[in-house]
């Protein structure tokens, strides 16, 4: 009840303009009741992304996958191709989304620790058991540190990608979308350690330009 009421106001007034009170008027319990399930509005609204998420019927099919080099470059490959179309956006939602999570990091940091555990939750497991079968059929190099740490240095390398696409006139000019969606792709495999034959095999050319028929909506 408190999630369909949070969904209407934010939908209807943006996450500026919603407040833990007019989310509680609208789901005609009292502000209190509503902070027994959610500490914040930046944890209602994480939740809210995080349903959202788990319902997307792409993502949803790669969590279902065996884990794998395949799979493994899949879900950089839906990142990137996620990220780099934010702008793009009929309704500039997820615009509106990213801005926040930049905000976040130069406030008090809640709202991106919060986005950041979800993150991690849905899809963290499947990345870090796919690195692992990509370095047992010799795809990979072993990682010395964290592998979860390779996951979030590419997801920062491509939101960052993704800030500079936000203003009317991009802060940064990377050429064409096609072009660049493969060099991040191509960029951000290595750096997770693939070597290059596992990724010609299993990104290609021609499939990296074709990345837009993949997607996994990351609130991310």
């Amino acid at each position: 009840m408190i999630l369909g009421a949070a969904k209407r106001c934010f939908a209807r007034h943006g996450y500026t303009g919603t407040t833990t009170k007019s989310v509680a008027a609208a789901a005609a319990i009292s502000e209190a009741l509503l902070f027994k399930h959610f500490p914040s509005k930046a944890a209602l609204y994480a939740e809210i992304l995080s349903d959202e998420c788990e319902a997307d019927p792409a993502l949803t099919e790669l969590l279902e996958r065996e884990p794998s080099t395949a799979t493994l470059v899949e879900v950089i490959r839906g990142m990137v191709e996620h990220f780099l179309h934010i702008a793009d956006g009929p309704d500039q939602e997820e615009a509106q989304r990213l801005r926040l999570m930049a905000t976040s990091h130069l406030d008090d940091g809640e709202f991106a620790r919060l986005l950041y555990a979800k993150i991690e939750t849905l899809i963290g497991a499947i990345f870090v058991s796919s690195l692992e079968r990509a370095v047992a059929a010799g795809d990979a190099r072993l990682c010395s540190g964290d592998p979860l740490n390779l996951f979030w240095f590419a997801h920062h390398s491509v939101m960052t990608a993704a800030l500079t696409r936000l203003p009317a006139t991009p802060c940064l000019a990377y050429g064409k979308a096609e072009d660049l969606e493969r060099q991040l792709c191509e960029f951000l495999l290595r750096g997770i350690g693939l070597n290059d034959a596992a990724i010609a095999s299993h990104l290609g050319h021609n499939q990296a330009a074709d990345a837009g028929k993949a997607a996994i909506a990351e609130s991310a």
